[in-house]
């Protein structure tokens, strides 16, 4: 069952293309020397197209892009929009931070419990706990949502290197 962009963080996407991942790729080389709006970013068969330093925010998005070799004349471009690693890795540690606290906390609570000794303190950090990882959740989205201006402007971008019709694609 697929999910919605609705509770998807990072979403992905995946294209055809009936061009040589080769030529795809030099196609984002020449966009990097001839264009100032992005900064784009070439290791391997991986590109990252972000936005220059000067117009990043906290939320600003970057997309991934992968571009497989299917065969001699076509290739597999797989995308992803994320937030910038550091705070996609800020985010996941707060996250795991968190579950560790709500584990810790769950089991001192049942401990307590069962030896029938006063628990509420420990329940009532389990349940913060709880309502942080929503918190930290809904910040996240909230965060995405801020940034889809910044994602349809690097998809623009790509579909305009890739000579992708912007209409012909749906981004919602």
């Amino acid at each position: 069952m697929p999910l919605s962009n609705d509770i998807v963080l990072r979403p992905r996407f995946k294209l055809e293309i009936p061009r040589p991942n080769e030529a795809v790729l030099s196609d984002f080389e020449n966009a990097k020397i001839t264009q100032k709006d992005f900064i784009i970013t070439r290791v391997d068969d991986h590109v990252f197209i972000k936005f220059p330093k000067e117009q990043q925010h906290f939320w600003s998005p970057q997309l991934h892009l992968e571009i497989n070799k299917t065969d001699d004349n076509s290739s597999t471009l797989h995308g992803l929009f994320g937030p910038n690693p550091t705070v996609w890795t800020l985010f996941m540690f707060l996250h795991f931070l968190v579950a560790g606290f709500f584990i810790a906390f769950a089991i001192w609570t049942y401990t307590n419990m069962t030896l029938k000794q006063s628990f509420a303190v420990q329940a009532s950090i389990t349940l913060l706990m709880v309502l942080l990882w929503v918190t930290l959740y809904f910040a996240g989205s909230i965060g995405k949502a801020s940034s889809i201006k910044d994602m349809r402007l690097l998809n623009t971008f790509m579909n305009d290197i890739l000579g992708i019709d912007n209409n012909a694609l749906s981004t919602d």
